[in-house]
């Protein structure tokens, strides 16, 4: 098995911004998902009510999803700051759990992935601390990659994820 390298170490092993001098912007498209467990009773209740006493749940955490994507390079300190096309979070509440999928792209000379994952951190965040006066058993995870596109790497999707929507 081909050992891979970490980009983000140099020979020495000192942590270092990759040079994307030479490459070329392509369009790159980053997907993630985060899944926050808040109980049946809360998640029902939030069903019922779709907002809690500090408003609405759901929409407050589209919102701090879509601020944390650009906000990615400020908070990560070896990632390129990219001009974003595009951020989408959209979550539902399935049983006992709020399922968020975020979507992140951009013409760029680097990829989304870690936009795509803070939208879907920040906005599972947002659901804990709009809901933490009603339940402190809230738990947030998994957090992952479900698709990325564009660049030298190529596609990527997670096995039972489904690809992208266009538009």
């Amino acid at each position: 098995m081909k050992e891979t390298l970490l980009s983000h170490l140099d020979k020495a092993g000192s942590a270092r911004m990759v040079d994307v001098t030479a490459k070329m912007p392509t369009e790159r498209l980053a997907r993630a998902e985060a899944v926050v467990i808040l109980g049946r009773a809360l998640a029902a209740r939030l069903r019922r009510a779709g907002a809690l006493s500090k408003g609405n749940v759901l929409e407050t955490a589209r919102l701090a999803g879509i601020q944390g994507a650009k906000q990615t390079a400020s908070l990560i300190p070896l990632c390129h700051p990219l001009p974003l096309d595009v951020v989408e979070v959209h979550s539902t509440i399935v049983g006992d759990r709020v399922l968020i999928e975020t979507m992140a792209r951009a013409r760029a000379a680097t990829g989304v992935e870690m936009e795509a994952l803070t939208a879907a951190s920040v906005a599972a965040l947002t659901v804990y601390d709009m809901c933490k006066a009603a339940s402190k058993d809230i738990i947030i995870g998994p957090i992952r990659l479900l698709e990325k596109s564009g660049g030298r790497s190529g596609h990527f999707l997670r096995k039972g994820a489904s690809r992208a929507r266009k538009g």
